[in-house]
């Protein structure tokens, strides 16, 4: 009687394990699997660069627009004449915008009634407001164009206006310093 209540117990908690291979073939299995599934696991997170959904913060252009200089520094040779701008150039690109339409109380271009006492002010008094600013009009000086372009575009109105300013004469060239 007590070998078959043993042999009915023995079998009842046999593994699935019942020879060497198969014990060595899952010891083998529980390393190499895991290990396994931790590389693919790795290479599929970081296989390539994965730009976020919706976004282009990552590309080559905007990366180059956020890390590019605040400002820049643009110098002209103020003693180069040939390169400065005439007077109707200046005044197209500075003055027109009130000077044509009247805006803010601004004389228009060609109007000899409103540029008569003006005119009889001299250039350097012109010269001064446009500089320096008068009433709603704001200084011209030290912005895009040299005071001698400013000056060119001053009498240029002025002459639209019935004066016979002369054209200011050009900076003379800086002086260089001897060795």
């Amino acid at each position: 009687m007590s070998d078959a209540t043993h042999s009915e117990y023995d079998e009842s908690h046999e593994g699935f394990i019942k020879t060497p291979k198969q014990l060595v073939a899952t010891v083998v299995a529980s390393f190499v699997v895991p290990v396994v599934i931790i590389i693919m696991l790795i290479n599929f997170v970081a296989w390539d660069r994965k730009p976020a959904a919706g976004s282009d913060g990552l590309n080559a252009e905007a990366v180059a627009r956020r890390i590019q200089k605040v400002g820049t520094a643009e110098y002209k040779d103020v003693n180069d004449v040939k390169s400065m701008k005439s007077g109707e150039q200046v005044f197209q690109a500075q003055c027109s915008a009130c000077h044509l339409t009247g805006a803010a109380g601004a004389p228009k271009v060609g109007d000899e009634a409103a540029w008569a006492p003006r005119v009889k002010t001299g250039y350097d008094a012109l010269l001064t407001s446009a500089l320096k600013g008068k009433g709603n009009m704001a200084p011209q000086g030290g912005g895009d164009f040299s005071d001698f372009e400013i000056g060119r575009a001053v009498v240029y109105l002025a002459n639209k206006g019935g004066g016979k300013l002369d054209e200011p004469k050009a900076p003379a060239p800086a002086v260089t310093a001897a060795k």
